[in-house]
């Protein structure tokens, strides 16, 4: 199966196709959030390097950046509609859990750095927002992996919980595939929506987000 790979939910963009497990054609930009305008070219690069459509588009649905993660799936949805294809997400934990298939013995956090001192947490197939000074005790030896193993692994270590810490940050292009297709094949997709952990910030004003309407007849 022809994968369309996009991923901006971290501090890098990732547009790639992905054919049988094999990267076909793939742009990746490092760099501070922000700049999501770039994805599209991207995209579009690669469908062209590509030479034929994909079957399905595999977009992260975070957690991670709120812009990034609606700018990839905004993307992923236009193409999808315009070549006829479906869209399907996968959660960064799920993608970054793929590349450790004999992890047996330790159990798999993998964290994402969040704001305000907080981190994404994913284990078990959930996530949630935690603060780094209120980690759980985890209750088994642990593997770490994600942008911010390097702090939680830290903060973990220094009150004695048997960690080791992994190399994995970001989710492979590959991998996203590979869960994506592994989904998609035995008819369990995810939504691709994005996976909002924390509550909005932003509220709408209390009287609505536009004027009421005049009563007929005038003011």
């Amino acid at each position: 199966m022809r994968l369309l790979v996009l991923d901006s939910a971290l501090d890098r963009r990732v547009a790639a196709i992905v054919d049988d497990q094999a990267i076909v054609a793939v742009r990746t930009e490092a760099g501070a959030r922000g700049h999501e305008g770039s994805l599209p070219v991207m995209a579009r690069d690669v469908l062209r390097d590509a030479g034929a459509p994909p079957d399905l588009i595999a977009v992260t649905i975070g957690p991670g950046s709120f812009t990034g993660i609606r700018a990839a799936l905004a993307l992923g949805h236009g193409i999808g509609l315009a070549l006829g294809v479906p869209v399907t997400g996968v959660t960064v934990g799920e993608a970054i859990a793929y590349a450790f298939p004999g992890l047996i013995h330790r159990a798999l956090w993998v964290v994402t750095l969040s704001r305000r001192g907080h981190v994404f947490l994913e284990r078990n197939g959930a996530a949630e927002s935690l603060a780094l000074d209120a980690l759980p005790a985890p209750d088994r030896p642990l593997a770490l992996a994600g942008p911010a193993a390097i702090a939680v692994a830290s903060r973990l270590a220094a009150r004695d919980f048997n960690v080791m810490l992994t190399d994995a940050r970001h989710p492979t292009a590959r991998h996203i595939a590979a869960v994506a297709e592994r989904r998609h094949a035995a008819g369990t997709g995810r939504p691709a929506q994005p996976l909002y952990v924390d509550p909005p910030e932003a509220k709408p004003p209390a009287g609505g987000l536009r004027p009421q309407p005049l009563p007929a007849g005038g003011a």
